[in-house]
C-alpha cells in the first residue's frame, strides 16, 4: 500500500499535479494528464522505513538513485515505440544527497549517477524533461533529480533554492557568519540562496512568483501546470541538449567567463 501522506512540498505538489502515486517511497511516480500529453510525474519522498538511516528523508540516497532511474527507464522503454514521447516532470524537493559510511561502501555515486544517466537518456531520446522545483534543490541531489531536465522551472517562494551546501555549512567552510555569507551573495551570484539570483545563472527557464508553495489553491495549481506545459512545448521544439543555458540574456552576462572559456576549449580541441 502507497504511503501517500503529504509531509513534504515535493508530496504535496505530487498530489496537486499527479494524484495517488502509483509506486511507494522514497520515489513516487504516476503517469497523469499534462495538458495534450499523460506525463511521467516522479518526486522523492521521506521514508521512515528506509534500511539506511541517513536515506530517511527527503534525500537521494542508494535506494532513491536506483528507484529515480527505473522510474524514468521504464518511461523510455514503454515509449520505445512511439514517435511522441510522454513528458518526464521532476518535481524537486530535496536536501541533499544521504552519505554515510554504509552509502558510501555501496556505491551512493553509482546509485545517483544512475539517476543522471537515466535523465539525460531520456532527453536525447526525446522526451521533454521538466524540472520544477517547489522546495531545497541541494548538492548532488539536485544532480541526480532535475539537473538534466530540458527546462528547470521554479518557485518564488521561502525555502525554494539551488545550492551545493546549505547555510550554516557553508558559513562553517568559509569561515563567516550566515549573515556574512547572506551579504556576499548579494554581489557574488553563485554564492547566493535566493531563487531570484540563481536565474541570473541563465540556468532557470521560469520563476513563477505568487504561489503559496505549501498550500496552493486550485488557481495557482493551475497556473504551475499551464507553465509546466508551456515548458514541455519548449522543450520539444527546442535542441535536446542544454546549450540553451548559456544563450539568455542573464548566461551572457553573469557566465560571460564560462561561456568564453568553453569557445577557447572548443577551438583548441578542434584544431588539433
Amino acid at each position: 500500500m502507497n504511503d501517500s501522506n503529504p509531509t513534504t512540498r515535493g508530496a504535496r505538489w505530487f498530489h496537486a499535479l499527479a494524484g495517488t502515486p502509483a509506486s511507494n517511497a522514497p520515489v513516487w511516480y504516476q503517469d497523469a494528464p499534462l495538458g495534450a500529453d499523460n506525463a511521467r510525474f516522479i518526486a522523492v519522498v521521506p521514508d521512515p522505513d528506509n534500511r539506511f538511516p541517513r536515506a530517511v528523508d527527503n534525500v537521494v540516497g542508494l535506494m532513491q538513485g536506483w528507484q529515480l532511474a527505473r522510474a524514468v527507464r521504464d518511461a523510455i522503454a514503454d515509449d520505445a515505440q512511439r514517435a511522441t514521447k510522454r513528458p518526464i516532470v521532476a518535481i524537486v524537493d530535496v536536501k541533499s544527497q544521504a552519505y554515510g559510511y554504509r552509502e558510501e561502501m555501496l556505491g551512493v555515486h553509482l546509485a545517483c549517477a544512475a539517476a543522471v544517466d537515466a535523465y539525460a537518456t531520456a532527453r536525447d531520446a526525446g522526451h521533454p524533461v521538466i524540472a520544477l522545483i517547489v522546495g531545497p534543490a541541494m548538492s548532488g541531489a539536485f544532480l541526480a533529480h532535475g539537473y538534466q531536465a530540458n527546462r528547470i522551472v521554479a518557485l518564488d517562494a521561502p525555502g525554494t533554492m539551488v545550492h551545493a551546501m546549505g547555510r550554516e555549512a557553508a558559513a562553517r567552510v568559509t569561515r563567516r557568519t550566515v549573515e556574512e555569507l547572506d551579504k556576499l551573495g548579494e554581489t557574488i551570484v553563485p554564492m547566493s540562496y535566493s531563487m531570484a539570483s540563481f536565474a541570473k545563472l541563465g540556468l532557470l527557464d521560469e520563476l513563477i512568483g505568487g504561489i503559496d508553495a505549501d498550500a496552493p489553491d486550485a488557481v495557482q495549481i493551475e497556473r504551475v501546470r499551464q507553465v509546466l506545459i508551456d515548458s514541455v512545448e519548449s522543450a520539444r521544439t527546442g535542441t535536446r541538449d542544454l546549450s540553451h543555458r548559456l544563450q539568455s540574456a542573464n548566461a551572457k552576462k553573469t557566465r560571460a567567463a564560462s561561456i568564453d572559456v568553453r569557445r577557447r576549449l572548443a577551438e583548441q580541441w578542434d584544431a588539433v
